[in-house]
């Protein structure tokens, strides 16, 4: 399938994507994996020089200012040069990008920061410098710079327009194709089927309200592959030993291979775990029209409990073993997913705050902890009797909650048809946080410092005060600033 031409004047953004694995040959593979290396020490080199403009003259450098210095280093450069110029600027862009997400205060992205060389490999170019034509029903081709044409397994329509291309290396997989479309967005009308409450768990994978028995995700690993994995972990430690101990700590090629292998059997576990992550959300999407999802705070949910030297936890690797859990079965990324799907089969998804839904009584309301008896899959409510599986009680009453919120905001006046809604269920500090007037300008860079000075930290791309002469809009810098 021909990439469809840009249409003069057309300025739709990338809105979807579309994920291929690529055949490359053993040189042409080589070849972009030193890209992905000259484009993260490109990317690093900007980030340095903007650090030390800004820590010795206060100059706030952006990617339109960098890109001469980036045609001098190329010109000097051989193997910056072998980089096709639009990945090197769009390394660049990805910077400022950081950059205006950080400062961003609704953003939670901290400081850009260096990024190291065990870092995912990638490199990204814009639309109009690849191609990609259809050779048959199964195989289609994309046009590289320096490259020319490499294929690509086509297992799905793009149904829009190519604005950009990421080729990024998974280990385990290989170099993959990642392009971004600009397609029509459809919304669905709302399809009128019941509605279903859904709750995440790790005994229990999921489990809808409406059925009598929880949705399963079969092990990621079998046991052969478990074993194996363990006695890859244990080959490791020995050989990361002796390389501190007899090597400088350079890696040897046996200890890159273990690392292959274990990123191997890692790559395959997330396979099989997006896989069902994938049919689990379609197929609870297409066939409801509600859907309630708690809110869950994972990053808090995963912390670990080794607590301090002061203060050390206990049971941190049962603990841990919990974390590891509840990321095999990606509450977030299951979220993530009903967000776009939703709307695609005219489906409301609803998020509901999540503490007590597992311990309140799905009859008759009662609020016990006393409900959940020892740490089985059982709930008996002491006020009424009521018993049930633990689990399909939690999705009766996220089914009730997310009934309940989404009838309040359809009713008002500003109450949104069909979407994606959700409950309000922030954590007091951030709400405080952007419930306050949000600085711009020379106020907010006077706050964001003097929170830095408060806090201890000397950071050389913190921005300093305002210095007269700064556009805090544009980043003009006048001649004679101080």
């Amino acid at each position: 399938m021909a990439k469809r031409k840009i249409k003069k004047g057309d300025d739709a953004k990338a809105n979807t994507a579309r994920k291929y694995l690529l055949v490359l040959s053993p040189e042409n593979s080589g070849r972009m994996t030193s890209w992905g290396h000259t484009r993260r020490a490109i990317k690093n080199l900007a980030l340095a020089q903007r650090q030390l403009l800004w820590d010795g003259r206060g100059i706030r450098l952006r990617a339109k200012g960098q890109s001469q210095s980036l045609t001098e280093a190329r010109a000097d450069f051989d193997w910056m040069a072998d980089l096709p110029a639009q990945a090197a600027q769009a390394a660049i862009k990805d910077l400022d990008r950081a950059y205006d997400n950080w400062w961003n205060p609704d953003h939670p992205a901290g400081p850009p920061t260096f990024e190291k060389r065990s870092s995912k490999l990638r490199f990204s170019l814009p639309g109009q410098a690849v191609d990609v034509r259809h050779i048959d029903r199964k195989w289609s081709e994309v046009w590289i710079p320096k490259l020319g044409w490499q294929r690509f397994r086509h297992h799905r329509p793009f149904n829009g327009v190519v604005r950009n291309a990421t080729f990024t290396f998974t280990p385990g997989s290989g170099w993959m194709v990642s392009f971004g479309i600009a397609a029509k967005q459809i919304t669905a009308p709302p399809n009128g089927k019941p509605a279903t409450g859904v709750d995440f768990g790790v005994a229990c994978s999921a489990f809808l309200s409406d059925e009598e028995s929880p949705r399963l995700m079969t092990a990621t690993l079998t046991p052969g592959e478990k074993r194996r994995l363990v006695g890859l972990e244990r080959r490791k430690a020995r050989q990361l030993t002796w390389a501190k101990r007899h090597n400088n700590g350079r890696y040897s090629n046996r200890l890159r291979h273990t690392n292959s292998e274990i990123a191997r059997l890692r790559a395959k576990q997330a396979r099989r775990r997006n896989d069902f992550t994938h049919k689990l959300t379609t197929d609870v999407a297409k066939n409801h029209g509600i859907v309630g999802i708690e809110d869950l705070r994972v990053k808090n949910m995963t912390a670990s409990a080794k607590g301090t030297v002061e203060a050390p936890g206990t049971s941190v690797a049962a603990k841990a073993g919990l974390n590891r859990g509840i990321l095999d079965n990606a509450p977030f990324e299951r979220r993530r997913q009903f967000g776009y799907k939703g709307p695609k089969f005219g489906t409301q998804i609803v998020s509901v705050p999540a503490p007590n839904t597992s311990r309140r009584c799905a009859k008759c309301k009662a609020l016990d902890p006393a409900n959940r008896p020892g740490c089985g899959r059982e709930f008996a409510c002491v006020a009424c009797g009521h018993q049930d599986h633990a689990d399909r009680n939690a999705a009766v009453n996220i089914r009730a909650a997310a009934e309940q919120i989404y009838a309040a905001q359809t009713a008002g006046p500003g109450g949104q048809q069909h979407g994606q809604a959700q409950a309000k269920s922030e954590p007091e500090g951030r709400r405080r946080f952007r419930e306050a007037s949000s600085p711009s300008g020379v106020e907010y860079f006077r706050l964001r410092w003097s929170r830095r000075k408060q806090s201890g930290v000397n950071n050389a791309i913190e921005a300093p005060p305002f210095r007269a002469g700064w556009c805090h809009q544009c980043g003009h810098t006048s001649q004679g600033v101080s």
